[in-house]
């Protein structure tokens, strides 16, 4: 291996980056590039960084021979929550890496037979669940609503291993009005798109929680799309349940964005255009 370049310090770190790489893909895991460039960008900025500690610090999903790491300090503060609390609230804009994360939490507890099931719940239609007026059965019905959930799920296990699980109930993808009436036990449960729920709904889910069981509620609260006179479930439920001990939450920001580049710039510019509007 020959490395080049005009600065010592910085064919040390690339050395260092390779060395890690090298270290982990030995232990059987894939790197993948976004979290090699994530390293980079880290080291320009003159933060100590290493992948392996980013690695020893992360989510394996033994399925794809993967590690899910932070990418952001927030990140880490999230994932330790996920492990700490039974309740943890995830805040912030899209981007994040609130439901990628919880879904991956979720994935790596059922297959360590930590929880002998996952919930994945959201709200089916934005303005109050009103399934019927929607055409076809059920599952077409509902669908729509619950992709983005599928797509993370679809990215961290194997299709078929994915609908295996799903056939034999350990993992359940549902909308928000199935989960009345229900306890649920030993169970890894995650809410997306809270800030959509009312206030009645959030109520409901949250008394849900049965014995052995986490749950991971994630949302943007300034993308609520309920009618003008509900209040956000979400919204109350942060101001109701602060000061409980053994739930926490972790707010994000547009700082904590990881998809492409642009999207923090996209974030940022909406965030600057609607401050302008205001005064």
């Amino acid at each position: 291996m020959i490395i080049q370049g005009e600065n010592e310090g910085d064919i040390e770190r690339a050395e260092k980056i390779i060395e890690d790489i090298r270290a982990v893909n030995r232990e059987g895991y894939i790197i993948k590039p976004e979290d090699v460039m994530h390293s980079i960008q880290e080291l320009k900025e003159g933060k100590p960084v290493s992948i392996i500690s980013l690695f020893k610090g992360g989510i394996a999903v033994p399925s794809k021979k993967r590690v899910i790491i932070p990418k952001t300090p927030t990140q880490k503060e999230y994932m330790e929550a996920m492990l700490k609390y039974d309740i943890v609230f995830g805040i912030g804009p899209a981007g994040t890496g609130k439901t990628y994360l919880a879904m991956a939490m979720a994935i790596h507890f059922l297959l360590t037979r930590q929880v002998s099931r996952i919930v994945l719940v959201r709200p089916a239609v934005e303005a109050g669940e009103k399934l019927g007026f929607l055409p076809g059965a059920i599952e077409e019905k509902v669908s729509p609503y619950l992709r983005p959930l599928y797509d993370a799920l679809y990215d961290m296990l194997d299709l078929d291993k994915a609908s295996k699980l799903i056939e034999k109930g350990a993992i359940e993808i549902a909308p928000l009005a199935f989960m009345r009436g229900r306890t649920l036990n030993d169970a890894f449960i995650i809410l997306d798109e809270a800030q959509n729920t009312t206030t009645e709904q959030m109520k409901m889910y949250l008394t849900r929680l049965g014995f052995g069981s986490k749950t991971v509620i994630t949302g943007d609260i300034t993308q609520i799309d309920l009618p003008p006179q509900k209040v956000s479930g979400l919204v109350e439920a942060l101001k109701i349940l602060k000061d409980i001990e053994g739930i926490k939450i972790i707010y994000f920001t547009e700082k904590d964005v990881v998809r492409h580049r642009l999207v923090q710039e996209i974030i940022k510019a909406y965030e600057k255009h609607e401050r302008h509007a205001t005064t």
